[in-house]
């Protein structure tokens, strides 16, 4: 190792032990895990991994932020690419996956749709076989219609598998579900990492009760993804989970069942309920977020389906007053006064709508975003971690050794003299 790393690492070490003890025993962690099936796999939805593919994901993505905390660079590629395909708006997402991905070393291009052949007639098969010849991840967000995101994923990574299959790439590119219909899982699992750190550990969040509850907003067919990913992910660790929400609000009885079957396995609970005040009883956590309900976004999906504009404004009308209906459905300071001690961890996926702030009327006072803005904020930065996780334990055969040989290497990331 080069002298000046000799010397930038003993300053670190110097300043905080905890940053190289961190990293250590977050790599130990990391050789007990079951988690070799999940390399030159994709991630499409949580409940399909194990809990111990689940737990390497957290531990890579602490470990590649000890590393970075330390300037070692943790790029494990020299070349290739990362192709991003956002088909709804996306800032923290699509910063985070250009993040993980030059993190690890890989450059990233955006496939804007308008700007390809699609519209001539393309294929699925012939643009993801088109895009991939050097490309080493896909990420795709594609949340808007009930049936198509999660689906489209799928034809995506199907096409690439047959054309690696039949020698068109050298390599299949790994998918990395930036958000679908169905689960959100890069948020989710970095919503959990969070709670994790803030509750000191995986194990010290069985037995806390998280509130997954509808807030009102000024618009209309926000995603079900996230509440959906929330009630999915957390129901593994004996938490109890609630999910609550006006009548008429309901999520896909689907996803309900693998959360009820999560509860039942890890020890918890998941009810629900059409109380906001119910939910915030007691709870350790909240997570007042606005959504569509499923069947309206069926309604609509079939409603763009049928090219039926003028169906699609009478059923956005028709939503907005629904949803004016429960404007008393916000996270205000009297409930969060009735959570655990009333100092609940307030949780959200941003951007929130915020009274007075971004809206007249909206899912959280500005007093209460105010005071957990930093959180907030810290909560939405391990986004790009386990973006860079998930890839990480895909493309990496030996996530341990690997590690161990980026700290050895010690090449800087940042080089200064």
């Amino acid at each position: 190792m080069p002298l000046y790393m000799q010397l930038y690492q003993l300053c670190i070490v110097n300043k905080g032990d905890s940053i190289m003890t961190d990293f250590n025993k977050v790599v130990s962690e990391l050789a007990k895990l079951d988690c070799k099936n999940i390399f030159g796999e994709d991630f499409f939805l949580t409940w399909e991994k194990s809990d111990d593919e689940l737990k390497a994901v957290w531990a890579v993505a602490d470990a590649l932020r000890a590393l970075r905390e330390q300037n070692i660079s943790t790029k494990v590629f020299d070349s290739g690419l990362g192709i991003s395909l956002f088909r709804d708006n996306s800032t923290r997402t699509r910063f985070s996956f250009a993040s993980a991905c030059n993190l690890l070393g890989l450059e990233v291009q955006d496939l804007d749709e308008g700007k390809s052949q699609i519209a001539h007639g393309e294929t699925v098969r012939e643009t993801a076989n088109m895009i991939s010849f050097m490309a080493d991840v896909i990420g795709i967000r594609d949340d808007m219609y009930i049936g198509k995101g999660h689906a489209y994923q799928k034809e995506v990574v199907d096409a690439v598998t047959q054309g690696y299959k039949d020698g068109i790439l050298e390599q299949k590119p790994t998918l990395v579900n930036l958000q679908c219909d169905i689960d959100h899982p890069t948020q989710c699992m970095a919503d959990a990492a969070h709670i994790i750190h803030e509750m000191g550990g995986l194990k010290n969040l069985k037995g806390k009760k998280i509130a997954m509850t509808w807030a009102y907003s000024p618009s209309y067919g926000k995603p079900l993804s996230v509440p959906q990913g929330v009630i999915g992910l957390m129901s593994r660790f004996g938490m109890d989970v609630v999910l609550a929400h006006p009548e008429g609000y309901e999520v896909m009885p689907e996803v309900e069942e693998v959360a009820r079957a999560n509860a039942q396995k890890s020890g918890g609970t998941f009810t629900k309920t059409h109380s906001m005040a119910e939910a915030f009883q007691d709870a350790d956590i909240v997570y007042p977020k606005s959504w569509a309900p499923f069947a309206a976004m069926e309604k609509r999906t079939n409603l763009y389906a049928e090219g039926d504009s003028d169906g699609i404004k009478a059923l956005e009308k028709e939503l907005l007053a629904q949803n004016a209906t429960h404007k008393d459905w916000c996270c205000t300071e009297e409930l969060m006064k009735t959570t655990r001690d009333g100092k609940a961890l307030y949780l959200h996926c941003l951007p929130a709508d915020i009274n007075d702030v971004s809206c007249v009327d909206g899912e959280v006072e500005a007093s209460v975003f105010d005071r957990y803005r930093d959180p907030l904020y810290k909560e939405a930065s391990f986004k790009p971690y386990i973006i860079a996780a998930m890839i990480f334990l895909a493309k990496v055969k030996d996530p341990q050794a690997t590690l161990k040989a980026l700290e050895e290497r010690g090449l800087a990331r940042w080089f200064q003299k």
